[in-house]
């Protein structure tokens, strides 16, 4: 990947051409909030699949839509150009809402920020990779047509979009097909919010969820309890063993979240069930924290217990490779021009750029509007960060090339 100087004129001219088009901007945010797409919402997810294909569509892009008949159906939007380099953009069309959210919580702006389910995570991100597009054509100087389907305003060979159905619950099902496309591209933008200090992010930790059961015998607790082995009480001693974990590694976490054991108190439990959740700044880290976990589980202090292993989900970290060190000071420069000083930085939780990351993709996150309390009933986006934050995105996108 090599990134070319974007003139500071050209970066000024997107900013206003995104000024010029925020009504529709919040328009479109009002739409986008208004639907109820938590990730189990299948029908409010593929209704925002479906607004973003026919945005692409117009766009000039040609759509593939990956169906799921349990999920949202994953949206991926193509866009060949006259340059270069060749980014994968990233954004999600779910939200952790329950059905209901919406009426109860309605997309409103009130002091200069906008508030609604999802409004900061993430639907001004998606907006922002699509008012970014509109802004780099609309800014674009008359040239002559390419080649059928080459689009002679985009300065890209290619440009991959990625509406992601399911990433509030760890991406099951758009993983793969993300780790699949990681290889074919130079970059990665990844459109979460901006943190509201204004960050963009460069690293996040790797998150790597397990599932332990331990399986003891049961007996009655009152008559013949010597005839029992106790997983409620392995249990315990495995949830102190796995706690003790935290800090081994620099900046490593473990988390028993959940203990599920027993059925009534006169049975010694036959079986105890651990979530745990770990999380790591690199990858050698997260690898040892993991195999530590495979001796705890391995072992055992009440005679006769076993315990299984099951890993339900895990994310590579986001470490700060030197290419995302280029892309980050890259958006530094850019968001000088635009007059504002820009920072990035590091983040516990997992996203998409986990995964391009960890396939070895130079990634960039955090990259929407600035908002916070996401999650929350007063999650908000700044709406004066909308056009800096947009222009910052086109901006990025102008200056990648295959190198």
């Amino acid at each position: 990947m090599k990134l070319i100087e974007v003139p500071d004129d050209t970066v000024i001219r997107l900013r206003d051409r995104v000024a010029a088009e925020l009504p529709a901007y919040l328009a479109d945010l009002a739409t986008l909030v208004g639907v109820d797409c938590g990730s189990y919402t299948k029908s409010g997810v593929d209704r925002v699949g479906r607004w973003t294909a026919a945005v692409f569509r117009e766009l000039g892009a040609s759509v593939e839509v990956h169906a799921n008949a349990e999920l949202g159906d994953t949206v991926v939007a193509t866009l060949r150009g006259t340059g270069t380099g060749s980014v994968l953009v990233i954004g999600h069309l779910d939200t952790v809402f329950e059905p209901g959210t919406v009426a109860a919580r309605p997309f409103r702006v009130e002091g200069g920020r906008a508030y609604g389910p999802g409004v900061s995570d993430m639907k001004s991100g998606l907006l922002a990779g699509v008012y970014a597009l509109r802004a780099i054509r609309a800014a674009a100087r008359p040239g002559p047509d390419g080649p059928s389907g080459v689009l002679p305003w985009l300065p890209l060979a290619r440009l991959t979009f990625v509406a992601n159905p399911d990433e509030e619950i760890g991406s099951p099902a758009s993983t793969p097909l993300i780790r699949a496309l990681s290889a074919g591209h130079d970059a990665a933008l990844v459109l979460e919010g901006a943190r509201a200090n204004g960050d963009i992010v460069s690293a996040r930790k790797g998150n790597l969820s397990l599932v332990l059961t331990v399986h003891g015998r049961a007996a009655h607790a009152g008559v013949e309890p010597e005839k029992g082995r106790n997983a409620i009480l392995e249990a315990a001693h495995k949830t102190i063993a796995l706690q003790s974990l935290n800090g081994r590694w620099p900046g490593v976490t473990c988390n028993v979240g959940v203990l599920r054991a027993g059925t009534r108190p006169n049975i010694v439990a036959d079986e105890a069930v651990l979530e745990v959740d770990i999380r790591s700044p690199t990858r050698s880290a997260l690898e040892a924290a993991e195999a530590a976990v495979g001796e705890i589980a391995a072992g055992s202090t009440v005679a006769d217990t076993t315990c299984d292993v099951v890993r339900r989900g895990r994310h590579w970290p986001m470490e700060r490779l030197p290419g995302t060190v280029a892309l980050a000071e890259a958006a530094a420069a850019l968001a000088g021009a635009l007059g504002f000083e820009l920072h990035d930085a590091a983040t516990g939780g997992a996203s998409d750029a986990n995964t391009t990351a960890g396939e070895g993709l130079p990634t960039l996150d955090g990259l929407g509007p600035v908002g916070g309390l996401d999650h929350s009933p007063g999650e908000y986006v700044e709406v004066g960060s909308i056009a800096d934050r947009v222009a910052l995105l086109a901006g990025l996108l102008c200056s990648i090339d295959a190198g």
